[in-house]
Protein backbone atom coordinates (compact mmCIF):
# COMPACT_ATOMS: atom_id res chain seq x y z
CA UNK A 1 0.00 0.00 0.00
CA UNK A 2 1.37 3.50 -0.79
CA UNK A 3 0.43 6.81 0.89
CA UNK A 4 0.90 10.63 0.68
CA UNK A 5 1.43 12.29 3.58
CA UNK A 6 0.72 16.05 3.73
CA UNK A 7 3.08 17.73 6.72
CA UNK A 8 1.93 21.21 7.21
CA UNK A 9 4.06 23.46 9.99
CA UNK A 10 2.00 24.80 12.98
CA UNK A 11 4.95 26.83 13.89
CA UNK A 12 6.67 29.83 12.47
CA UNK A 13 9.33 28.34 10.17
CA UNK A 14 12.16 29.72 12.40
CA UNK A 15 11.00 27.56 14.98
CA UNK A 16 10.24 24.56 12.28
CA UNK A 17 13.65 25.12 11.12
CA UNK A 18 14.88 24.51 14.30
CA UNK A 19 14.06 20.91 14.16
CA UNK A 20 14.67 20.54 10.85
CA UNK A 21 17.51 18.51 10.81
CA UNK A 22 16.67 15.81 13.56
CA UNK A 23 12.97 15.77 11.16
CA UNK A 24 15.47 14.68 8.23
CA UNK A 25 17.90 12.07 9.67
CA UNK A 26 14.48 10.43 10.76
CA UNK A 27 13.47 10.48 6.99
CA UNK A 28 16.74 8.90 6.42
CA UNK A 29 16.12 6.05 8.65
CA UNK A 30 12.47 5.68 6.75
CA UNK A 31 14.29 5.10 3.62
CA UNK A 32 16.82 3.04 4.50
CA UNK A 33 13.65 0.98 5.41
CA UNK A 34 11.70 1.45 2.18
CA UNK A 35 9.26 2.69 3.99
CA UNK A 36 10.12 6.57 2.98
CA UNK A 37 10.42 6.80 -0.92
CA UNK A 38 10.59 10.12 -1.61
CA UNK A 39 10.37 13.96 0.19
CA UNK A 40 10.41 17.58 0.31
CA UNK A 41 9.27 20.95 1.08
CA UNK A 42 6.27 22.06 -0.44
CA UNK A 43 6.65 25.41 -2.27
CA UNK A 44 5.80 28.35 -0.48
CA UNK A 45 7.55 26.72 2.46
CA UNK A 46 4.59 26.28 4.63
CA UNK A 47 5.12 22.38 4.79
CA UNK A 48 6.20 19.01 3.14
CA UNK A 49 5.15 15.68 0.95
CA UNK A 50 6.46 12.13 1.93
CA UNK A 51 5.31 9.51 -0.66
CA UNK A 52 5.35 6.30 1.48
CA UNK A 53 5.21 2.49 1.07
CA UNK A 54 3.45 1.00 4.01
CA UNK A 55 2.31 -2.66 4.55
CA UNK A 56 -1.23 -3.98 3.49
CA UNK A 57 -1.91 -5.01 7.09
CA UNK A 58 -2.81 -2.58 9.60
CA UNK A 59 -2.09 0.48 7.12
CA UNK A 60 -3.27 3.17 9.25
CA UNK A 61 -1.38 1.67 12.14
CA UNK A 62 1.61 2.05 10.17
CA UNK A 63 0.96 5.53 9.13
CA UNK A 64 0.41 6.59 12.80
CA UNK A 65 3.33 5.09 13.69
CA UNK A 66 5.03 7.61 10.83
CA UNK A 67 3.55 10.61 12.09
CA UNK A 68 4.03 9.88 15.71
CA UNK A 69 7.98 9.33 15.52
CA UNK A 70 8.94 11.96 13.79
CA UNK A 71 10.72 14.72 15.53
CA UNK A 72 7.93 17.31 13.81
CA UNK A 73 5.20 15.78 15.31
CA UNK A 74 7.00 15.29 18.96
CA UNK A 75 7.87 19.23 18.68
CA UNK A 76 4.60 20.43 17.92
CA UNK A 77 5.61 21.91 15.29
CA UNK A 78 3.89 20.25 12.56
CA UNK A 79 0.87 18.07 11.40
CA UNK A 80 0.10 15.18 9.02
CA UNK A 81 -2.27 14.82 6.69
CA UNK A 82 -2.16 11.02 6.10
CA UNK A 83 -3.82 9.76 2.55
CA UNK A 84 -3.40 5.73 2.00
CA UNK A 85 -3.05 5.77 -1.94
CA UNK A 86 -3.93 2.61 -4.06
CA UNK A 87 -2.33 3.85 -7.44
CA UNK A 88 -4.31 2.42 -10.81
CA UNK A 89 -2.07 3.84 -13.60
CA UNK A 90 1.48 3.56 -13.02
CA UNK A 91 1.42 1.42 -10.55
CA UNK A 92 4.27 -1.42 -11.68
CA UNK A 93 6.43 1.61 -11.69
CA UNK A 94 6.19 2.05 -8.50
CA UNK A 95 6.08 -1.12 -7.20
CA UNK A 96 9.67 -1.48 -8.65
CA UNK A 97 11.05 1.90 -6.37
Amino acid sequence: MYAIAIVRYRRPLEEVLKVVEAHRAYLRTLKDRGVLLVSGPLEPRNGGALFLRVPNENVLESLDRVRDEDPFTKAGVAQYELLPWQPNIGAEGLDRL
